[in-house]
């Protein structure tokens, strides 16, 4: 008896918790309910993957883009040093020695005016000072054009110290350059130098040249004058009278 009645109370608390238990469920809306799809979630993972993956390579590729810039302007950055005023300095200095040639310029029309005068032909009427006097300006512009040719040759020797201060400093610019334009701009200035030693070479070898032309000339000139000499030295009637010699000896 006992037994039943209690079987009898179980069941009626169990109908009085049932709608107490269920309120909740029949309160919340059918949409409301959470539902996990394995599917979904994974759909949604990859698409936030992919979208991540998008978002690096955009960031690399700003990154490779910035760094492509910085070195367009390190190529395009301008070589801070030039040499370019210490080279028309030395060709100024050598230009100069040129122009002080003595007697005899580096000009064409003078040299012809010049040849034409006082080493053409000796002019038979001309009187023996004369032909002395052109002896004598002859070997002064052979004097002169040795001299010429030795300052020259003490001016280039002069751009030697400046010609290598100028090469170490243009080799370390080179080598530090950060550019291509700067490693062109110091390769274009050592080829400057290299540009400006050739002109002082063929200063130098011009000077030796006129030096040698002028003593060349003024031979010559002597040798064609002293046979003109000769010639009015034998002269009847130039006052030479051929006599006798006589030798004196002494007693042995």
């Amino acid at each position: 008896m006992k037994l039943r009645q209690s079987r009898a109370a179980r069941f009626a608390a169990a109908l009085l918790i049932a709608p107490v238990a269920l309120a909740p469920m029949l309160a919340t809306p059918a949409h409301a309910i959470i539902v996990f799809d394995p599917s979904n979630y994974a759909q949604n993972v990859l698409t936030a993957a992919r979208s991540l993956q998008q978002i690096t390579n955009q960031i690399t590729s700003l990154q490779n883009e910035a760094q492509m810039l910085i070195n367009q302007a390190r190529n395009l950055a301008s070589l801070p040093y030039s040499s370019l005023q210490q080279l028309q300095q030395s060709v100024q200095r050598t230009q100069q020695l040129l122009q002080q040639a003595q007697n005899i310029a580096y000009d064409v029309q003078q040299i012809d005016r010049v040849f034409q005068q006082k080493y053409g032909n000796v002019s038979m009427s001309a009187s023996d000072q004369q032909l002395v006097a052109d002896a004598r300006s002859r070997w002064q512009n052979t004097v002169g054009g040795l001299q010429d040719a030795m300052r020259v040759q003490a001016g280039v020797v002069g751009n030697i110290d400046t010609n290598r201060a100028q090469m170490s400093a243009l080799v370390g610019q080179s080598q530090g350059a950060t550019g291509a334009l700067q490693a062109t701009q110091a390769g274009n200035q050592l080829l400057a130098l290299q540009a400006q030693q050739l002109a002082d070479l063929t200063a130098v070898v011009a000077a030796n040249g006129r030096a040698q032309a002028l003593q060349s000339a003024e031979q010559s000139a002597a040798a064609e004058q002293g046979r003109e000499q000769r010639r009015r030295f034998l002269t009847p009637g130039s006052g030479y009278q051929p006599g006798n010699a006589q030798m004196f000896y002494g007693n042995h």
